[in-house]
């Protein structure tokens, strides 16, 4: 059967505050978009109405989920392919402004300083700093060389160099760090160099204004008393995303 029209409606009786009834359909379907396409829209009818808000079950997304605004998930999410959580900060870093991070999880996605047509993604290890690293092998070579990315990202003064040697005792001694960009390693003894490096360094919280300090400890109920600039800042949620201002705590 075929429906040219929609059914003859009850004008005079209107009730707009109803909600639909009815039973589940656990079938997958489209959300109609209902147009009557009516000239005499009678004036003691509904008015018109888009949904701004809509309540289902289930949703299946064959393609695409977009848009400006926020998510908000008090259950869990559950996914059988890659979850990837950046923070896109294209504007703060080239115009000196700043936009509020979007995104989830542990993780970064900042535009190269010194190459606009590159970008730099790092994992994020917590501590009272903006830390940032790199670790490795040294063998036959006296001469670490740090990350090109680094140069206007990190502060040249925080960078703090580990050694751990390998087979031998080789007295590894941190002779210099030159321009921030390379470190030169020497041996007390003579021996060859051969161990495990790592290299720690404190990005800069802003990197157009080296006077941005991160808080570590402040006095609020919520991370919008911070007293600095959260534009810069992944509020992910509080506590672990459970939206809570306070930790729980086991009543005893």
């Amino acid at each position: 059967m075929t429906y040219s029209g929609f059914d003859t409606r009850s004008v005079g009786n209107k009730d707009c505050t109803s909600f639909v009834g009815g039973s589940p359909n656990k079938q997958y379907d489209f959300i109609l978009k209902a147009m009557t396409g009516d000239t005499d829209y009678p004036a003691d009818a509904c008015p018109l109405y888009y949904h701004s808000y809509f309540q289902v079950d289930r949703i299946q997304l064959n393609e695409l989920l977009s848009g400006a605004g926020a998510i908000n998930i008090t259950g869990d999410i559950e996914t059988t392919g890659s979850v990837i959580a950046t923070v896109d900060m294209t504007a703060p870093i080239f115009n000196g402004s700043a936009t509020t991070a979007k995104a989830i999880g542990g993780a970064f996605d900042v535009p190269h300083w010194k190459d606009e047509k590159k970008r730099v993604r790092h994992v994020i290890a917590e501590g009272p700093e903006a830390g940032i690293y790199v670790r490795g092998t040294m063998k036959d070579t006296n001469i670490i060389n740090l990350p090109e990315y680094w140069e206007g990202l990190v502060d040249p003064e925080t960078i703090t160099v580990t050694l751990t040697q390998i087979g031998t005792s080789q007295d590894l001694i941190v002779e210099g760090i030159e321009w921030g960009k390379r470190i030169k390693v020497k041996s007390g003894n003579a021996s060859t160099i051969h161990c495990y490096y790592e290299v720690w360094a404190a990005r800069w919280i802003n990197p157009c204004d080296h006077d941005e300090k991160l808080h570590v400890v402040y006095e609020g109920d919520s991370p919008d008393d911070y007293p600095g600039n959260n534009e810069f800042f992944l509020i992910g949620g509080w506590d672990y995303d459970r939206r809570e201002t306070k930790w729980r705590k086991n009543e005893t």
